[in-house]
């Protein structure tokens, strides 16, 4: 099985009220989505914590297809060069939260990560700035 996951974080403020949104499919049909509010934290850690969910989404709800394959798209390239390994993580407070997402990249299979212009990210961002709307 393979699904695909685009994810977004969104932050008013840098810190400020943050939320996070993902979106799951397979083979182009929505399996899932997600938006959700953080509390007040950095647009940085809003993004992380997209991609920390979903993973955590995935392996809850695909344990009997792990592993398996899935391909990531975000609109941060700061994400997605760290995940993928390109980029050093110099900050602490996402190292914690970049941890969890490995540990969660090993049990659920062959993760990739893509980076993909904001405006190929709509659904991601619109489920994580309703969330923000909702507080608001």
């Amino acid at each position: 099985m393979k699904l695909t996951v685009f994810t977004d974080g969104a932050s008013r403020g840098n810190p400020g009220p943050a939320s996070y949104g993902f979106v799951i499919t397979n083979k182009g049909k929505l399996v899932y989505e997600e938006g959700k509010t953080l509390g007040i934290t950095t647009n940085n850690v809003a993004e992380y914590t997209s991609v920390l969910q979903s993973l955590r989404y995935i392996k809850e709800n695909y344990a009997k297809d792990l592993p398996m394959t899935v391909e990531y798209f975000a609109d941060s390239k700061l994400v997605v060069e760290q995940l993928s390994g390109r980029f050093k993580v110099k900050s602490p407070h996402l190292r914690e939260i970049i941890i969890q997402i490995n540990i969660l990249i090993t049990e659920v299979g062959n993760v990739t990560f893509n980076h993909v212009p904001r405006e190929q990210n709509g659904n991601a961002d619109r489920l994580a700035n309703l969330a923000l709307d909702y507080i608001s």
